[in-house]
């Protein structure tokens, strides 16, 4: 176990509080260390000190020598140039493109890439440059369900350390083994996943009511003690009584924030009928065809979970039932008393040099109406908060906002496109029980398998032929489903001899073969540039060639799998 980067009574202050106080942290080969917290409270600052991109206030950081740092931040960027040119070229490449979703858009330049594709594509970047610790800020932002999985085998055989912000909770408890949790300022560190996490907070609270009520009877007593009489206490030791009135004054820390989400639960009544496509199609101007023969019955009080990969067209599926979108073919019909609202998946429509609560008046109202503060209020935007532009804004921050704003328009039909993307975990378990109590009818696209899980009842694929498909079993049914499906069913003809389709399994197989040959490689190439021994170096250069045949053969399998 090799020790890579080393944090001691690191802190940090902000503006106007302090992020990081006294935080100590050793991150060493093999781990896996997940980051969570309120938004705001220096999640992202954290991995930027780890990666030495800022300097806290005090504190000493040792890295080992010539440990190499990998960082993907939250809104990532890139070379100008074609993905290819930014990704060079190699199985490695190729192999991660394909489970991205992305290798048939090799040609296209980056500067053109929509935020999600962007974030693929740097996904791809920071896993195939030679790192030691790989740091990650919301990595499954943008993602499909086959790209997540295809991001945990990566954490899961990473031979560095990785450490990461996310609010995916199913991916927390698959691969970390540690977790920092950082509350105003304060770090705590527990061994274990998200689930453990979880128990450790329970237990820490426990702790802390029961210490409030040791520190109430405490004050009971000497408030008993105190009121004997003038008399009394003028036998008893000052310093006793200052104990007492320190006592007294004293009271448990805070919450980080004022009061719960006050979301909005008011809902208009709704009818029998809410939305109803029949047979719709659709394709943009010029544009192949995205969506066939589409139909689809919500009812009130409904909650629809929309899942498919990226680009099959989830986003253009709930635009036609939200009317945002006209059908090429077929219809869309909304109940008389249908009141929606659309939370985007990206904060595209925000002007972002407004302020929040010029955001929050609308064109046509006046900042910091009453309402509005007290609007603003609900969501946790105090303080300097409503000043604020929203390009200084955090992303959960910005996130909450849209979300706001959505609600603020009283919706008994809401979709909800990637609607915890950049929420913090808080946030989102807060989202997740106002939902359940919401008697509106709900549909959500979204990657997050422990939302869509607590949060809907009915599940359809969106397919990239088009076509939707009702799935049985939930979510979980199709996580299972796709698991199992990693490869299209095509058969293999070798030697006169047809065998089954490929595998994921022997894909993996095959990638994981070609990364052994070529550490092989890599370390003979080594020895023989170290080495002074004339008979060593002709006897590694018959090995480095023979291992350069054997990888070029593995290549050739692997290619022969995937196509």
């Amino acid at each position: 176990m090799t020790i890579l980067v080393d944090l001691q009574e690191i802190t940090l202050e902000g503006s106007d509080r302090t992020l990081l106080e006294n935080l100590s942290l050793t991150i060493t080969s093999g781990d896996r260390i997940g980051v969570v917290g309120i938004n705001g409270v220096g999640k992202t600052t954290l991995l930027k000190i780890i990666a030495g991109a800022i300097t806290p206030d005090s504190g000493t950081i040792r890295r080992g020598r010539d440990v190499r740092v990998g960082f993907l931040g939250q809104m990532p960027s890139l070379p100008t140039g074609t993905i290819r040119e930014t990704l060079g070229t190699g199985w490695k490449v190729d192999a991660a493109l394909d489970r991205l979703g992305m290798l048939g858009e090799v040609d296209v330049e980056t500067k053109s890439l929509s935020g999600g594709q962007l974030k693929r594509i740097a996904l791809a970047r920071v896993f195939g440059e030679e790192s030691d610790v790989l740091i990650l800020d919301e990595p499954t932002n943008h993602l499909d369900l086959n790209a997540i999985q295809w991001l945990e085998q990566q954490i899961a055989s990473f031979k560095g350390a990785v450490v990461l912000v996310s609010h995916d909770r199913f991916l927390l408890d698959q691969v970390t083994t540690r977790m920092v949790e950082i509350d105003r300022g304060k770090t705590f560190i527990h061994a274990g996943g998200y689930s453990r996490l979880l128990e450790v907070q329970a237990e820490r609270e426990e702790k802390a009511i029961s210490a409030e009520q040791v520190r109430r009877n405490l004050a009971r007593t000497e408030l008993a003690w105190l009121r004997r009489g003038v008399k009394a206490r003028a036998t008893k030791p000052q310093a006793r009584i200052d104990a007492a009135n320190r006592l007294l004054a004293s009271r448990p820390q805070g919450a980080a924030r004022v009061g719960a989400l006050d979301l909005i639960t008011e809902v208009p009544r709704l009818g029998t009928t809410v939305i109803k496509a029949h047979q719709v199609s659709f394709a943009y101007d010029g544009g192949d065809p995205i969506l066939h023969d589409v139909s689809l019955d919500l009812g009130p009080g409904e909650r629809l979970g929309v899942v498919g990969p990226n680009g099959a067209g989830k986003s253009t599926f709930i635009n036609l039932l939200a009317q945002r979108l006209a059908p090429s073919k077929g219809t869309v019909k909304r109940g008389s008393t249908v009141v929606t609202s659309y939370l985007e998946q990206s904060d595209v429509g925000f002007d972002l040099e407004a302020t929040v609560q010029e955001l929050v008046a609308g064109p046509r109202g006046i900042p910091g109406s009453p309402d509005d503060v007290a609007l603003m209020k609900r969501f946790w935007f105090t303080g300097a908060l409503p000043m604020t532009k929203a390009k200084e804004l955090s992303g959960g921050e910005r996130r909450r906002l849209q979300l706001l704003l959505v609600l603020s328009l009283r919706p008994n039909v809401l979709f909800l496109d990637e609607p915890t993307n950049d929420l913090d975990l808080e946030t989102i378990r807060l989202v997740e029980e106002f939902l359940s109590q919401w008697s509106g009818t709900l549909v959500v696209v979204s990657h997050d398998r422990t939302f869509l899980s607590r949060t809907t009842d009915r599940l359809i694929e969106v397919r990239t032929d088009g076509t939707i498909v009702e799935v049985s079993g939930g979510i979980d049914a199709w996580i299972e489903r796709t698991t199992v499906s990693l490869a299209a069913a095509t058969s293999v003809t070798q030697s006169a001899k047809t065998t089954s389709a490929p595998t994921g399994r022997q894909i993996r197989d095959a990638e994981k073969d070609m990364a052994r040959l070529e550490r092989r490689r890599s370390a003979i190439s080594e020895k023989i540039l170290s080495s002074t021994d004339h008979e060593e170096q002709s006897r590694l250069g018959s090995e480095l060639a023979q291992l350069s045949e054997e990888l070029n053969k593995a290549e050739e399998r692997w290619l022969a799998l995937v196509e």
